[in-house]
C-alpha cells in the first residue's frame, strides 16, 4: 500500500503537493461529540506555517484550514473529516532550473528512480509542506487528549548546530516556549542559537539540530506489545518527518553507557494518586515513560534529531538527470533551519500516536 496514510483506530490520510492547489488530510476514526471549529486548529497551523520570523522561508502562506467533512453543528460526526488549506503563494518557476538536475542529499533522485517522474516544483510531495496536513490532523487529536486527560505536548528546541540548553523538563512551558523565535524556552540558549541561524542565513547555508519531545499526563498502558510498542510508534512517527535523521527516547543513547545499577528506575510508593490505575512512580524517569514498550504514567520524553535543509543558496555540485557533472545555487524560498517550524510537525506526529493508542487501549480494556 502507498504511504500516504498513518494510525490505525485513529487514522490519517495526507493528499497535495508543494506548489500543487492545496494541502489536505482525511481523519478517519475521530471519536463523535467532539466540539470542532477551525479556530481549534488554526493556532497550530499558524505556528507550523512559513513566513513567520525572520529566520524562516519567506513564502507567504497564511495556511488558513477549511474543515470540509466530519463535523455538524459545531460537534464531530464520527464520520471523516476532510481538512484543507489551499496555496495561495505558490511560484514554481522559482524551480525551473530544477527539472533536469538533483539537488544533493534532496529527495529529488530517489523520487526519479522510484516513480520514473518527479513533481519539481518545489519536490512536490517530497516537500514539507505536506506536514502541514499532519498538523492540522494533529489539532484534533490534542484536543481531544487535552479534554479526556488533560495531556499536553510540549515540544522545544534544545540544539541548533552545536549550541545547547541544558533547560531541566519541569521548567518548560508553551508560553517560554512560543516567546523564543527559535522555539527553545532556554532563552540564553535561544538567543545564541538565534545569531547562528541568522549568520547561517546571510551565508546561504543551512543548519541543523534536535528537538525534544515532551508529552505530560499521559494514561497507564498505552502501547500494543510486541511490534507496536509505543516507542517504537513514536519513533516511526518522527522519522517520517521531513529532515529527520535520528530518534531517542528517555535516556536514549547515554544509557548505553551507564549500569544497570545507574540506570535502573527504582519504584516508590507516591503520595500522591496520579491515576486511577496506579499510586506507584519511580524515583527517576531513565525509561522515558514507557516499560516494555507501554506507558508507565510517567512524562514520555524524547530526542529527533534534523539534519540541515538540502535546499541551499551556495555552490554546490551535482549532476544532471543524463549524468552530466554541472554546478548548482539553489533558489527560491527556503528555511535555514528547519526546527522552530518543526517543533508543532513533533508534537503533532506524538499526538496522532497517542491517540491511536489511547483509542486502541480503550477498545480493549473499555
Amino acid at each position: 500500500m502507498p504511504g500516504n496514510s498513518f494510525g490505525q483506530l485513529f487514522r490519517i490520510t495526507t493528499f497535495g503537493e508543494s506548489h500543487g492547489d492545496a494541502i489536505g488530510v482525511i481523519v478517519d476514526g475521530c471519536p463523535p461529540g467532539l466540539v470542532l471549529s477551525e479556530k481549534d486548529i488554526q493556532p497550530d497551523l499558524d505556528r507550523r506555517k512559513p513566513g513567520q520570523s525572520k529566520i524562516t522561508t519567506a513564502r507567504n502562506e497564511a495556511d488558513t484550514v477549511h474543515i470540509l467533512s466530519g463535523v455538524f453543528n459545531g460537534k464531530t460526526t464520527g464520520t471523516p473529516i476532510m481538512l484543507m488549506a489551499y496555496n495561495k503563494d505558490a511560484k514554481p518557476s522559482d524551480y525551473e532550473k530544477l527539472k533536469d538536475l538533483y539537488r544533493p542529499s534532496h529527495a529529488d533522485y530517489t523520487y526519479e528512480l522510484k516513480y520514473g517522474i518527479r513533481d519539481w516544483r518545489g519536490s512536490g510531495r517530497a516537500s514539507a509542506r505536506e506536514t502541514l496536513a499532519r498538523v492540522a490532523a494533529g489539532a484534533i487529536a490534542k484536543k481531544y487528549l487535552a479534554e479526556k486527560c488533560g495531556m499536553q505536548f510540549v515540544s522545544h528546541v534544545i540544539q541548533v548546530g552545536t549550541i545547547q540548553s541544558d533547560i531541566a523538563m519541569d521548567k518548560v512551558t508553551t508560553k517560554a516556549i512560543d516567546a523564543s523565535l527559535v522555539r527553545c524556552p532556554d532563552k540564553a540558549a535561544s538567543d545564541k542559537m538565534l545569531k547562528l541561524i541568522e549568520q547561517v542565513r546571510k551565508e546561504g547555508d543551512s543548519v541543523g539540530g534536535i528537538i525534544r519531545g515532551l508529552i505530560r499526563n499521559v494514561p497507564v498502558g498505552l502501547g500494543e506489545p510486541v511490534f507496536d510498542k509505543l516507542p517504537a510508534d513514536l519513533g516511526k512517527a518522527m522519522l517520517s518527518i521531513n529532515a529527520v535523521k535520528g530518534f531517542d527516547i528517555g535516556s536514549g543513547f547515554e544509557g548505553s553507557a551507564m549500569f544497570g545499577s545507574q540506570h535502573n528506575d527504582a519504584f516508590i510508593a507516591s503520595s500522591l494518586r496520579r491515576t486511577k490505575q496506579s499510586q506507584i512512580i519511580t524515583k527517576t524517569n531513565n525509561s522515558g515513560g514507557t516499560l516494555g514498550g507501554i506507558s508507565t504514567g510517567q512524562d514520555i520524553y524524547f530526542r529527533v534529531a534534523f539534519k540541515p535543509v538540502a535546499s541551499i543558496a551556495l555552490e554546490q555540485d551535482t549532476v544532471t538527470r543524463s549524468g552530466k557533472a554541472t554546478k548548482l545555487k539553489v533558489e527560491g524560498r527556503h528555511d535555514p533551519c528547519v526546527l522552530p517550524r518543526a517543533v508543532p510537525i513533533v508534537d503533532a506526529m506524538a499526538a496522532l500516536v497517542i491517540m491511536d493508542h489511547y483509542l486502541r487501549n480503550k477498545a480493549q480494556n473499555g
